[in-house]
């Protein structure tokens, strides 16, 4: 798809906004111009009826007769203008007109464009950034952090026996779920994190600034409350109220990664081993009783 350039279309319209004036000043001439006719075409009458003045010499008479013929050459050249510009205002309407419909295809061209940069960096689902953009944004995150020495954290998140429920109401309450989780998730977010659908029922996120375990911790626990708020939905004229739950782990750099790949990777092994022991999240270096430190973990976006 061919786009145009938002500059280009703002240039577009400045010069329809230009064109517009000018036709508008053109207009106000004109009016002058057609005034002027008529003004002298009355001078010309008052002239004329001064011809019938008996009294007149020859040279007045002369002198009038003159004047009015002048006056009538003058006319017709203050007629032709009026014409002229009536016909050059004829084109400006055509020309606004013309750019008038190029603004809004211009529009129409930079809402596309945006649309589809959008769509290139978003779920189609949830309207929560996507694989590509999380990564874009982790790496730029990684950045940061080495460079004031801050601390950063990816949360891996998958949702518990999310498959009963579109077994159960169909996969449209199942979207309606994952819409709402996607919500909540974005309204409990600061500013400068990023919530990610990875797919499926699989979140991530980055958190910026992280601050210490505990506080990762903290979000983590609001995380899960917010989750477990319950799902309220109309299905075959009942109401359905759901419940559910999740489990994440988290990934801090650089320990546990200095590339988007390792604290993802990481953070996923910390995720299954929360859900294998059922304590809703758990750090990637954590211990757990049962369960070996280093977990090896299914393919990421396959882990149920």
């Amino acid at each position: 798809m061919k786009t145009i350039p938002i500059a280009d279309s703002i240039q577009v319209a400045g010069d329809s906004n230009a064109l517009t004036k000018v036709l508008e000043e053109n207009e106000h001439i004109k009016e002058l111009v057609e005034n002027s006719a008529d003004e002298l075409k009355s001078v010309n009458a008052v002239l004329k009826q001064g011809l019938t003045d008996q009294n007149l010499s020859s040279a007045a008479e002369k002198g009038i007769e003159n004047a009015i013929a002048k006056n009538d050459e003058v006319e017709e050249k203050v007629r032709d203008a009026a014409e002229k510009l009536s016909a050059v205002n004829l084109a400006l309407e055509s020309e606004v007109r013309d750019r008038t419909m190029l603004d809004h295809r211009f529009a129409a061209l930079t809402e596309q464009e945006e649309a589809a940069r959008h769509a290139a960096f978003h779920d189609v689902l949830t309207g929560l950034a996507n694989r590509a953009l999380f990564y874009d944004r982790v790496e730029q995150g990684i950045v940061k952090a080495k460079r004031h020495r801050l601390a950063l954290a990816v949360i891996f998140l998958d949702l518990d026996h999310f498959k009963i429920i579109n077994d159960l109401h169909g996969h449209d309450a199942g979207d309606y779920v994952l819409q709402t989780i996607a919500q909540r998730l974005k309204e409990s977010c600061r500013r400068d994190d990023t919530v990610c659908r990875l797919g499926g029922d699989e979140f991530l996120f980055l958190l910026n600034e992280a601050g210490d375990e505990t506080n990762m911790a903290g979000v983590a626990e609001k995380f899960i409350q917010t989750i477990r708020m319950p799902y309220i939905f109309s299905n075959d004229g009942r109401t359905i109220n759901v419940l559910v739950d999740a489990s994440m782990g988290i990934a801090i750099y650089p320990q546990d990664g200095t590339t988007v790949e390792m604290l993802i990777k990481n953070a996923d092994i910390a995720m299954y081993r929360a859900k294998q022991n059922k304590s809703g999240y758990l750090f990637a270096q954590q211990p757990v009783h049962g369960l070996p430190t280093e977990l090896k973990s299914p393919e990421i976006g396959n882990v149920k």
